[in-house]
């Protein structure tokens, strides 16, 4: 593999910068795995595609206001996105600002400081924050919305699924985005089950793939959990015919990593997960997958690829551009099946 393998041209007009309202009311692609076939529907017929005793798997992680404005000790302009949580003081971050080495300091109000203690890769840094920073976010923090978003958003909320209930991401898990209440109960109705995961989303979201061989990339940790609830939920439903349909790229790498040790079963998982699917990944637990259209080169579009073939997807993606879909985590959907 080679990453030009994965590049495609996006002009920026198809880059949604604001979310279309209701949130069902998106487009959805529906490309059928087996045949090629593709289909142009609304988000909301997204239930015709599912049947009673197939298990929808959301990821309900919140983004918090994870980006901070800070001074440097000598006055100038500093700022921290928290990517993931080492300890109660410590967080690792990206740092954005001149001169932010071993050592520096940085203000953010009066009685919470913070220190980088070690340099990572590129501009991440590990901080240390005087006191919690949890506590001062809804005052200090700000939604840190994808850098190809250039309009503000006039409500946070939006860049929440309408389930989000366990805060700790840097980024919102967007194909769950379309997701309204009404819809949610509707496919209840009808007898397909939810069940919930968490995977905070971090840095792999901003950060592209560089190295001319993917499989050469470093895909960074991120914390998930699988109850034993769900996944006796989606055990039973596997049992008796039934399909796991994965809500986003994110509830993916969970239900693959809670069924590495039982490749026909998930069990209960809390921990940190790397894994990293690439074409020639064999999937143990998915049977659909409900996603977003993303960027070239990025490691959610090679687990796409993996899923349904490079060349498909990036058929499907021409063919996307041609119908005008809008793009990225504020646009339009997939349903891969």
């Amino acid at each position: 593999m080679n990453i030009s393998n994965f590049d495609y041209e996006l002009p920026e007009l198809f880059i949604a910068q604001s979310p279309i309202e209701p949130r069902d009311s998106s487009r959805l692609l529906v490309l059928h795995r087996d045949t090629g076939k593709v289909e142009h529907r609304i988000f909301r017929e997204v239930g015709e595609y599912l049947r009673e005793g197939d298990v929808l798997v959301l990821n309900k992680s919140r983004v918090i206001p994870a980006r901070i404005f800070a001074k440097k000790s000598t006055g100038g302009k500093a700022e921290l996105l928290l990517l993931s949580r080492r300890d109660e003081l410590t967080w690792e971050c990206l740092v954005g600002g001149k001169g932010l080495r071993v050592g520096s300091l940085m203000r953010i109000v009066a009685g919470l400081e913070a220190k980088i203690l070690e340099e990572l890769n590129g501009s991440e840094r590990l901080v240390q924050f005087t006191q919690p920073i949890e506590p001062y976010l809804e005052k200090v923090g700000h939604v840190p919305l994808p850098p190809y978003i250039k309009q503000p958003l006039s409500d946070p909320e939006r860049y929440q699924t309408v389930y989000a209930t366990q805060a700790g991401s840097a980024a919102a898990p967007t194909a769950g985005l379309h997701f309204t209440e009404r819809l949610l109960h509707e496919l209840q109705v009808d007898g397909v089950k939810l069940v919930y995961v968490t995977l905070h989303v971090g840095l792999d979201t901003f950060a592209p793939v560089t190295e001319k061989d993917p499989a050469q990339h470093k895909i960074h940790t991120e914390w998930c959990e699988l109850s034993q609830l769900t996944a006796d939920t989606i055990n039973h439903s596997l049992e008796n015919g039934g399909r796991v349909i994965a809500v986003g790229t994110t509830s993916v790498r969970v239900l693959e990593t809670a069924a590495m040790e039982n490749e026909t079963r998930v069990s209960p998982y809390a921990g940190s997960t790397n894994l990293f699917i690439l074409p020639g990944y064999q999937f143990k637990i998915v049977d659909a997958l409900i996603t977003n259209f993303h960027l070239p080169r990025s490691t959610l579009l090679m687990l796409v690829s993996a899923f349904a073939g490079r060349e498909k997807i990036l058929e499907t993606y021409q063919t996307a551009r041609q119908e005008k879909y809008r793009f990225y985590s504020f646009g339009d959907a997939m349903l891969i099946l």
